[in-house]
């Protein structure tokens, strides 16, 4: 779909984006106030951030827990649409906290889901999965019909909330589509996934990189392309009742992608294995065919792997981060420090 289309199918729309502070989430509500659709961001700002959505004026900001079944059905009573983004996402958390990663990423998605049938005034709800729900990959590229053998309890959770989510929209014939975004990148960070990790190594003063596992091939997508694929989901009648794969179809290994990093910034590292980072059970390989968000959305991504990974070095020089996670072991299970 066209800009002009979009925003001829969401202006004014009442629109809620659970999440909506968050990394990719901050970027969809950003993209909905230019579309001028009426957004509420739903957060508990575990890991979004306020500044992230500071000048967005006449978004609605409303701090709650997806599992609350309270506050979530009184946040849905007038909203239209809905984009399902809030979830634990850092998949070393999850190998510590499996059951508040299902309690949130799972119970919290039938919550979602389940009142927003209840409420009578939600026409249609895109549930936010992901690439890692396949898997490693057993062919590439990986449609929508490749096997899920999902490889931490992350991504079961994430499954698990795919699943109910289609039983549900089967069951009530709620309108409903499921998006399983690749590994997005850029802007407005909140967890220390790979390509911002790499990054804050690069700026360091340090000659090398640590890293555990950097023969593993990502499909990265500028984190923009990303929130317009939801978006979409969200405006076009055909997506519903469909999952749709977002990625750009490029793959590339965590070694290549240190390299090209470094060339940006005139640096010459060497890599060193750190074995603290390693993960348990990790996906070997994720490569994305889009052609279904091709064939129904009209989406393609516009931001190439270089662009897009200039744009995230200049925000994290100009924005220098400190991450934070929702629980006290994160930094131990991560980088094995107290």
């Amino acid at each position: 779909m066209s800009d002009p289309e979009l925003k001829d199918a969401l202006e004014d729309r009442r629109i809620l984006v659970t999440g909506g502070a968050g990394f990719i989430g901050s970027e969809v509500v950003r993209q909905l106030h230019e579309l001028e659709a009426n957004a509420t961001v739903f957060d508990n700002f575990s890991s979004g951030k306020m500044e992230y959505i500071r000048g967005l004026h006449d978004v609605k900001v409303v701090k709650g827990d997806v599992c609350d079944h309270e506050i979530v059905s009184k946040t849905l009573r007038d909203q239209e649409l809905v984009i399902h983004l809030a979830a634990l996402p850092f998949i070393p958390d999850c190998y510590h906290h499996p059951e508040e990663f299902f309690r949130v990423n799972a119970m919290g998605s039938v919550n979602m889901m389940w009142e927003s049938i209840r409420s009578e005034t939600v026409e249609r709800f895109v549930h936010v999965s992901s690439s890692e729900v396949y898997g490693t990959a057993r062919y590439v590229p990986m449609d929508e019909e490749h096997p899920t053998r999902p490889n931490s309890t992350y991504a079961v959770s994430k499954l698990a909330a795919d699943r109910a989510v289609f039983a549900m929209h089967k069951e009530h014939s709620f309108p409903a589509v499921i998006v399983r975004p690749f590994n997005s990148y850029g802007p407005n960070v909140t967890q220390p996934y790979i390509i911002p990790e790499i990054a804050l190594q690069l700026l360091s003063a340090n000659d090398s990189v640590q890293l555990g596992d950097v023969e593993n091939s990502r499909d990265f997508t500028y984190v923009a392309d990303t929130a317009r694929g939801l978006i979409m989901a969200l405006a076009n009648k055909n997506a519903v009742g469909e999952t749709i794969n977002l990625g750009t179809g490029r793959g590339i290994k965590i070694r290549d992608l240190v390299f090209l990093m470094a060339g940006f910034l005139g640096r010459q590292v060497r890599i060193e294995r750190d074995p603290t980072r390693l993960r348990p059970y990790d996906v070997e390989r994720l490569l994305c065919d889009c052609a279904k968000a091709r064939k129904i959305l009209r989406w393609e991504p516009k931001v190439t792997l270089e662009e897009g990974l200039r744009k995230t070095i200049e925000w994290m020089v100009n924005n220098p981060i400190r991450f934070r996670g929702p629980f006290k072991g994160w930094y131990q299970s991560y980088y094995g420090k107290v």
